[in-house]
């Protein structure tokens, strides 16, 4: 990993059946994606206890190991199959105690990109779950509302990975969170939700 900031990011355990990715944003808080937080046969919301944020995993080691305590889902999103809900598609758990900024430093946010701007993406992705994946760089083909689409490749796991800026050699600062793949104009693509208008809200909630 070519940042030290990117230790933030870690897969999510979740409730034994499947995983998703996730980043620290503060000390207690983790963000990731909504659609992670439900059963995706039945629908139904999982319960914040019976999730795992390991921070920085890389081959077994990890930075941190947390559970979580608490989960919030952005007050807008609504689970259902063959509605993403892409715009509202984010989720902040609060882990059950801090974890250290000697260990792991929090990824900070930025702006929203505009189309044309490059991109990376950090994700714990099949079949190797048990170490990062980094795609960088990859542009920003579309932005429509809160969404982003871009060129990244995606695969199952990506869920709630962020999405950093690269902005003149600047460190990474995040923008986004994956939310789903799709095809565009015959282009597999990866969709994104940003996160200036829709998370300040959902972070005064997640005390």
């Amino acid at each position: 990993m070519p940042w030290p900031e990117l230790d933030a990011v870690g897969r999510l355990n979740i409730a034994g059946q499947s995983s998703c990715t996730g980043t620290l944003i503060s000390a207690q808080v983790v963000l990731t994606a909504a659609h992670c937080l439900f059963d995706q046969r039945t629908g139904k919301r999982l319960d914040a206890e019976d999730i795992e944020f390991l921070a920085g995993l890389r081959g077994g080691s990890v930075k941190a190991r947390r559970n979580v305590a608490r989960a919030r889902v952005h007050p807008d999103y609504r689970f259902q199959r063959g509605n993403a809900q892409l715009g509202h598609d984010i989720a902040v758990l609060t882990l059950d105690r801090p974890i250290s900024g000697k260990s792991v430093r929090p990824l900070q946010l930025d702006s929203r990109p505009g189309a044309g701007e490059l991109v990376g993406v950090v994700s714990y992705t099949r079949p190797d779950t048990q170490n990062p994946q980094l795609q960088i760089p990859c542009d920003v083909l579309a932005r429509r509302m809160d969404v982003l689409v871009m060129s990244c490749q995606v695969e199952f796991g990506a869920s709630g990975a962020p999405v950093f800026a690269l902005r003149n050699g600047k460190e990474p600062r995040l923008v986004s969170v994956i939310s789903s793949k799709a095809v565009m104009d015959g282009q597999s693509v990866s969709i994104a939700t940003m996160l200036d208008r829709v998370l300040p809200g959902l972070m005064g909630r997640a005390g």
